[in-house]
């Protein structure tokens, strides 16, 4: 028998689907084990937990960032092959998902609570970005992905020093978005010109501020 070939309203209701769940479910559930399960918990006073979810909050509205800009790519997709590649990468990205959505919950703090505003933002720069084009889509890919490892590397250092827990969630996302960036570019990624980097950029630096606290 033959796939069924998706009418606009199929695509619509699926693209929607994906939207709550990457909004509303915290704490999806991840197709790996989480780097941090074999690791004790370390001591933390208030304020060190409190920083150390605040971190974890950024990372985790990172994730729905990056689940949304993938999403967001693949619906206007003119290769299947690049489509397929976009929807891969978001699976992974839920894997980060529910390990930040895990360590949250153990940190007694929840996700940002402006998640579906960063969603609706992430998926429109991805729509744009793949309606201008599958290399300078994946260009965005490289950017977004190079940013967010940067970022990543400063919470490595800033972290609590007991907070091995999330430490180990880190390193493993920094890897994991260091090679979706090289993939990449060996797709044939066209990077951006230079305004584009410096004005994600400011963006980024807006969501980290206000999801650090809310």
């Amino acid at each position: 028998m033959s796939p069924r070939t998706l009418t606009p309203l199929d695509r619509a209701l699926v693209e929607i689907e994906r939207a709550l769940a990457t909004v509303f479910v915290p704490k999806p559930e991840a197709l790996h084990p989480s780097p941090a399960g074999a690791i004790e918990d370390g001591e933390l006073d208030e304020a060190a937990r409190h920083h150390a979810a605040g971190l974890m909050r950024v990372n985790h509205v990172g994730e729905v960032c990056a689940q949304a800009l993938y999403f967001g790519q693949a619906a206007v997709a003119r290769d299947e092959a690049l489509r397929a590649r976009m929807l891969a990468a978001a699976a992974e990205e839920t894997d980060h998902l529910a390990w930040c959505g895990e360590r949250l919950e153990e940190l007694g703090s929840r996700p940002s609570l402006f998640n579906p505003l960063w969603y609706a933002g992430a998926y429109a720069i991805g729509a744009v970005a793949g309606l201008v084009g599958d290399r300078t889509s994946l260009g965005f890919v490289v950017e977004t992905e190079r940013q967010v490892e940067a970022h990543l590397g400063e919470h490595l250092e800033t972290l609590p020093p007991g907070d091995e827990r999330s430490r180990a969630i880190v390193r493993r996302m920094k890897d994991d978005e260091a090679r979706h960036a090289d993939n990449a570019l060996a797709a044939g990624a066209r990077l951006l010109p230079r305004p584009i980097p410096s004005l994600m950029r400011f963006a980024s630096d807006v969501m980290k501020t206000v999801a650090y606290r809310v």
